[in-house]
């Protein structure tokens, strides 16, 4: 209830004790009960009492009915008129406040400084940058724009849609700065991608609340800051503030991301000590931050807890399944999901049937692509074809994975190519390749990895012109393979590995170690492929540079660092290589290790010198 609403209530109950029912007041029945008393006691015509009965069923969220009580008032005051501004600021028709806004000058009545935050907010809720500049206009010209509740209301107004100089503008022209402008500036250069300035700002803010640290945090992580996100949630609790819910789901998102299961299992702990409520959005975090850090069961664990599953967290369940390859597991909670009684959204599609393309379940898959459209009307979108190529290529259909792309009733982008192309790669089909790769370098002409595929499945064919072809086409267009890199989290901290990384304190040993690992998979009849290494060096130093792969120094780290027993997990940012993905298996066998690798397509569960991609990934 607005603070206005309270005051006239305390100066009206002795005139009518019926209206300190208002307070009370939980429903729409409730509401029209006191409402049609005040009718009969002529209570009604009081605007004093009307703009009570207003206020409190905006307060509600019952505008239309807050509106037929507005039509029985001769005289309405500015009150009411901000009230019913205030209302329709945050909701789905914001026009409506610049509506009550103009029909307040019409009837001639001076606007006041609580008029214009909300019709700034209204701006905002609309997305209107125009409209905004001219509510700007408009408190100019009454004097408002030196009130700092104004001027907090146009700094998010500009950061929010895009005019983040005008915003710092305002900011700056704030003569008593407070937590909200502050707030509203850091979220402001969070919403423009300047996460640099953004923290700066925040470095410098005086004081802070609970919402400036989520916003800050949660700028971080938007911004695929994950580690920055981390690392402000342990300054957060070194300075005694206590996180809330919102912060935790930006935390627990992070470590999502960074593969860093100990550090979401203490965010875990955090929330359960400080008895937070595992609501369905944290809690479907929680569930996607286990399945992303190769712990699947603490996935299932958590989900099994949620109160009342909606469609969402059976989907990201589902999507966490497919991640693993566990395509059976994957279908079995889709079923169960319909038999209760929740409809399969387009997302849960594509986790399905990326469940299906990830285990070779072709005939299902074709299934559930048909069902999709026959018994849910789901109109198939472009990631639903992608996976369906993705399904007939790795099934070796190549021929009716290309045929597929060519009869698509909409016009195939890059990802569905690409499907196309890593299939040819597996299968060894030059032939398709050259048509699916030339047409992503066409569509793609600055992503590195088409280039790459596409050579190296011309080296396997020995069409070595054609190597050297796309060898130069990349130089001429200044196309540069982004760097690889490799997480392993440990005691609390992420270490960053890279191809050939020389920074780590501890890379001699760390080196020594890999030699060490070598030697014995050797034994154990590993030789090294070097089809996947950069194709415009040599030999030597392809078997050079495969041996520094950001994977095999992580690897050798935890081996070197980890007990005998523990699986060791990994996050890799891109795609495993061929020889890194042998090698792998073979390090499992020898060393007895369950290996857990995360790639940029999916989970690699290592053990006893198998994988559980079969091969093909």
């Amino acid at each position: 209830m607005s603070g206005f609403s309270n005051l006239v209530l305390r100066k009206l109950k002795l005139k009518n004790p019926k209206l300190s029912l208002l307070e009370s007041c939980t429903t729409l029945s409730h509401l029209k009960i006191i409402h049609a008393h005040l009718i009969r006691a002529h209570t009604i015509f009081d605007v004093f009492a009307a703009s009570c009965l207003i206020s409190i069923s905006i307060d509600k969220n019952l505008l239309d009915y807050a509106a037929q009580v507005f039509y029985q008032i001769q005289n309405p005051n500015i009150f009411i008129y901000n009230s019913f501004i205030r209302g329709f600021s945050g909701s789905k028709d914001p026009d409506k406040s610049f509506h009550f806004y103009v029909q307040s000058k019409r009837n001639g009545l001076v606007p006041d400084n609580l008029t214009y935050p909300f019709l700034v907010k209204a701006c905002t809720q609309k997305g209107s940058l125009d409209m905004g500049i001219q509510a700007h206009g408009q408190i100019i010209r009454h004097g408002f724009d030196n009130d700092v509740y104004v001027q907090n209301s146009l700094v998010t107004m500009y950061s929010t849609l895009g005019d983040i100089k005008s915003a710092s503008y305002i900011f700056r022209r704030i003569s008593c700065l407070d937590v909200v402008s502050w707030t509203s500036m850091v979220a402001g250069y969070i919403k423009s991608g300047d996460v640099t300035s953004a923290r700066k700002l925040f470095d410098k803010m005086p004081e802070k609340n609970l919402v400036t640290w989520s916003v800050m945090i949660n700028g971080y992580a938007k911004n695929s800051f994950f580690d920055k996100a981390i690392e402000l949630y342990f300054l957060l609790q070194s300075e005694g503030v206590h996180a809330n819910e919102t912060v935790m789901v930006s935390v627990i998102a992070s470590c999502a991301h960074l593969g860093a299961l100990e550090l979401g299992e203490r965010a875990h702990d955090y929330i359960l000590r400080n008895k937070m409520t595992v609501n369905l959005i944290l809690g479907t975090a929680l569930v996607d931050m286990y399945a992303r850090c190769g712990s699947i069961d603490k996935a299932i664990w958590v989900f099994d807890q949620l109160p009342g599953r909606d469609a969402v967290s059976w989907t990201t369940l589902i999507a966490g399944f497919a991640m693993h390859g566990y395509a059976k597991k994957a279908l079995e909670y889709f079923s169960r999901m319909e038999k209760a009684g929740l409809t399969p959204r387009e997302i849960t599609f594509t986790a399905v049937l990326s469940a299906c393309s990830h285990g070779g379940l072709v005939e299902r898959g074709l299934e559930l692509f048909e069902s999709m459209k026959r018994d849910y009307r789901i109109e198939p979108r472009l990631e639903h074809y992608g996976c369906m190529v993705d399904l007939l290529g790795r099934a070796g259909k190549l021929a009716e994975a290309e045929k597929f792309v060519n009869e698509m009733p909409m016009k195939p982008n890059a990802p569905i190519w690409g499907a196309l192309l890593g299939a040819c790669r597996i299968h060894k089909n030059s032939e398709i390749a050259e048509r699916a790769g030339k047409t992503l370098i066409e569509l793609k002409p600055e992503h590195s990895g088409y280039y790459v595929l596409l050579s190296n499945i011309y080296a396997r064919t020995n069409k070595w012109e054609n190597v050297e072809n796309i060898r130069q086409m990349m130089k001429e267009r200044g196309v540069v393979k982004p760097p690889g890199y490799t997480l392993f989290e440990m005691d609390g901290k992420v270490h960053k590995f890279t191809i050939g990384d020389k920074t780590h304190p501890e890379i001699q040993q760390i080196e020594r170690m890999w030699e060490e690992i070598l030697g014995k998979i050797r034994l154990a009849g590993y030789t090294g492929n070097n089809d996947d290494a950069l194709f415009d060096i040599d030999e030597e130093e392809k078997e050079s540079n495969i041996h520094r792969h950001s994977e095999k120094l992580a690897i050798a780290y935890a081996i070197m660092r980890t007990k005998g027993h523990d699986p060791i997990r990994i996050v890799k940012n891109l795609r495993v290589c061929e020889d890194c993905h042998t090698a792998t298996k073979l390090i499992s066998k020898v060393y007895g290790r369950e290996l857990i690798v995360r790639d940029r397509n999916r989970f690699h569960h290592f053990q006893g010198g198998a994988c559980s991609c079969m091969d093909y990934w």
